[in-house]
């Protein structure tokens, strides 16, 4: 298979989480995970990002090459619209969640939290990442936002070894509202 220069945007996944661990102000780049799939699926009218620039989805494909995966198929409820659309709206309750938070902490509510939530049970302490450059409501959005992507990396991966490589994809929360996206722009109804 000819190698094109989408296949190496996994290098983008090292580098947010690099980036990341150790100044936590960049996690503010992973709108653009966010912004990127919405712009194309609105202008474009299709999932080109999902199929070929979502580094995410690269990163699985990389590593399911690599022998990771167990390439098995889901099972048909993680496949389902109720499962996939309750997903999405669980995975933006919680990115309510990071918003509500930086707005405690902006409006003086609630004081900087320097932790990173994995799976949004396990706490870990994040102070080393953040130098206290800016305000703390910056730095309280980032912490949430990198909590995020680091768990939706995690349930990816986990997917990916128990399933086929980019099982992640059928459910991923970007990826099922691009798909609402381009199906209302096409003017087709569920």
């Amino acid at each position: 298979m000819k190698k094109h220069w989408y296949h190496y945007l996994w290098i983008w996944s090292l580098i947010y989480f690099g980036m990341g661990f150790f100044n936590i102000l960049f996690a503010w780049m992973g709108l653009i995970s966010f912004a990127l799939p919405l712009i194309m699926a609105i202008g474009f009218g299709n999932k080109r990002f999902c199929n070929r620039y979502c580094d995410r989805g690269q990163t699985l494909r990389a590593l399911g090459q690599l022998g990771f995966s167990r390439r098995r198929d889901m099972p048909a409820w993680m496949k389902s619209k109720a499962f996939r659309y309750g997903f999405m709206l669980f995975f933006f309750g919680m990115f309510g969640s990071v918003l509500y938070t930086t707005w405690l902490v902006y409006s003086g509510a609630e004081s900087l939290q320097q932790v990173v939530s994995l799976l949004w049970t396990f706490h870990f302490p994040w102070e080393w990442a953040y130098s206290g450059a800016v305000s703390p409501w910056t730095a309280q959005f980032a912490f949430g936002l990198y909590s995020l992507m680091l768990t939706s990396e995690v349930i990816a991966l986990i997917t990916m070894l128990l399933f086929r490589p980019r099982s992640w994809c059928v459910y991923c929360p970007m990826g099922t509202l691009t798909q609402l996206i381009c199906q209302a722009k096409a003017g087709k109804t569920q």
